[in-house]
This record gives structure tokens, sequence and C-alpha cells, in this order.
């Protein structure tokens, strides 16, 4: 019952400070998932934010889904879901009318401005601590070859970043295990 209580708040917290599950959101939950409640490492965090981006969908739900379900099965996976939507569904109702009377307003979209560059820097944030952990666990030749190999395929030959991930992924098995 614990376990579940944990979930909940796991994934309750970011969903309430990251609203809509975004991309603000995977810091939020990479800090309560690994540091508050270690459920799995940081590596592991990655391997399961790598699978989420990989697949359609809102990214949040799918981590709550699958972390949820490594911590205590199906239920697990049920609670966390619940607690990844339930804020945002909350605010959404609740706000609905507000956001209506306000969506043009010049003060709210400046304030959408602000968001994108604290969401930048979250990620970018998260971005070194991948790679950090990457070169601690693979060494730089590997880390630095991923690197190089994905961005070029991501930027000059255009191939889709679910495969890109998926390959990165496949390496990793093959190479590093």
């Amino acid at each position: 019952m614990k376990e579940l209580w944990d979930l909940f708040v796991a994934f309750f917290i970011p969903g309430i400070v990251g609203y809509g599950g975004g991309p603000a959101s995977i810091p939020l939950v990479e800090h309560e998932v690994v540091k508050n409640y270690g459920f799995m490492t940081t590596n592991e965090f990655g391997e399961v934010l790598a699978l989420a981006n990989a697949l359609p969908g809102p990214i949040a739900t799918k981590m709550a889904g699958y972390i949820g379900f490594e911590v205590a099965g199906t239920l697990g996976s049920i609670v966390a879901l619940f607690a990844t939507i339930v804020p945002s569904l909350l605010a959404m109702i609740l706000l609905l009318g507000l956001l209506t009377k306000y969506k043009d307003s010049p003060k709210v979209k400046r304030i959408t401005t602000y968001v994108r560059s604290i969401i930048a820097v979250l990620m970018g944030f998260l971005t070194f601590q991948f790679f950090d952990t990457s070169v601690e666990s693979a060494g730089w030749i590997q880390t630095i070859f991923l690197v190089i190999v994905s961005l070029l395929l991501l930027e000059k030959y255009r191939v889709h970043p679910a495969w890109v991930v998926a390959g990165s992924l496949v390496y990793g098995a093959v190479f590093l295990s």
C-alpha cells in the first residue's frame, strides 16, 4: 500500500507543477522517481525516457504507466497514470473560463514566452545529466560516437527520431552489455 501512495505522490507532484505532462515535467518526474523514491537509477530512467519518446502520445503518461507497472504491477500502473492525469484534468476544468477569456492577452503570451525559456533550461540540464551518466557507464569514446552518429542521422539524413532512439538502444544492448 505504501508503494502505491509513493507512486501517486511521485507522479502527482510533477503533474501539478509540470502542467500538461510535457517536456517540463520530465526533470520533475526524474527527481521524484530516482532521487526521492529510488524506484530506478538515472540510467534506467534514461532508458524509460528514450522508450517513451519513441512511442506516440504524451511522454508523462507513458512513463507513468511503465514505471508504475515496474514498481507495483497493474495497480501501480493505474495509480501512476491517474496521478499524472488528474492535476491537468482538474486545472483544465477549473480554469477553462479564464483561459477562454484571456487567451489573446499580451500578458498571457509573454508568460508563455518565459515558460518556454524555463523548459529549455530544464531540458538542457537533463541532457547534461544523461550525457554525464552515459560517459560514466559507457565511456567517452562510445558516448561521443553515439552523439555524432545520432546528430548525423537526425540532421543530415533526416532519419525519424524514433529510429535513432531504437538504433541507440540496440547499439547499447549489443556493444555495451
